[in-house]
């Protein structure tokens, strides 16, 4: 599934010119994996406070999900 989120033209630039021939998903992952929290983007003009709350409640979705296959896993 794909979200749409608005982003600032400068970002837009900035992820654009880091992408080369990866997708922005595949470029916003690798930020994320290098250990940036949510919070570093908040309030920088990349993600706006309500999608901050939606990404933030996605990701404690997903990780409930990751923790409950654990669980079935090892039962």
């Amino acid at each position: 599934m794909s979200k749409n989120i608005a982003i600032s033209d400068d970002v837009y630039r900035d992820l654009k010119r880091e992408k080369g021939d990866r997708s922005f998903s595949d470029v916003i992952r690798d930020h994320l994996e290098d250990r940036r929290e949510l919070a570093d983007v908040t309030g920088t003009g990349i993600l706006d406070h309500d999608v901050h709350d939606d990404v933030k409640d996605d990701i404690e979705q997903l990780s409930r999900g990751t923790m409950t296959r654990l669980d079935d896993e090892t039962l």
